[in-house]
C-alpha cells in the first residue's frame, strides 16, 4: 500500500519523467566520448596534397616601347634601360658585363623572353 502511494505521489509531480533525464544524459556522455575517441584516434590517410610551391606563377606579357643600351667601351660594361607600357613597372634597368651588341641582344632576348629580331628592331645604341 505504501509503495502504491508512492508512484501516486511520483505520478502526479511528473517525477518518472524527470528520473529518467539524468539516465539520458549519462547516456549521450558516454556515446559522444567513444564517438570522439575513435574519431582521434583513426590514421588519417590524406591523398591529395598541397602544391602550392611547385605552381609557377605567370608574368602577364610587357609591351616593350623602347630598349636604349648604353655602351661603356673603357668599363667593357653595357647598361640597358627598357620602357614599358602595360606593366607595373615603367622603365627597367639591366647591366651586362660586355660590349658586343650580339651578346647584349641576347641577353635581353633571355631576361625579357622576347624573340631576338623584335627585340634587334627596339634597340638604340649610344656610347660613351
Amino acid at each position: 500500500m505504501t509503495r502504491l502511494r508512492w508512484t501516486q505521489v511520483w505520478h502526479s509531480l511528473g517525477l518518472e519523467f524527470w528520473l529518467a533525464l539524468p539516465l539520458l544524459g549519462l547516456g549521450f556522455w558516454l556515446s559522444s566520448g567513444l564517438l570522439t575517441d575513435r574519431m582521434l584516434v583513426r590514421s588519417n590517410r590524406t591523398t591529395v596534397y598541397l602544391q602550392g610551391d611547385r605552381q609557377q606563377q605567370q608574368q602577364p606579357p610587357r609591351t616593350v616601347e623602347s630598349i636604349t643600351v648604353i655602351i661603356k667601351p673603357q668599363q667593357n660594361l653595357s647598361t640597358i634601360t627598357i620602357e614599358t607600357a602595360n606593366s607595373a613597372l615603367k622603365q627597367l634597368r639591366f647591366e651586362f658585363p660586355t660590349t658586343e651588341p650580339a651578346q647584349i641582344e641576347a641577353a635581353i632576348s633571355r631576361e625579357l623572353g622576347l624573340p631576338r629580331d623584335r627585340v634587334r628592331s627596339l634597340v638604340r645604341y649610344r656610347s660613351e
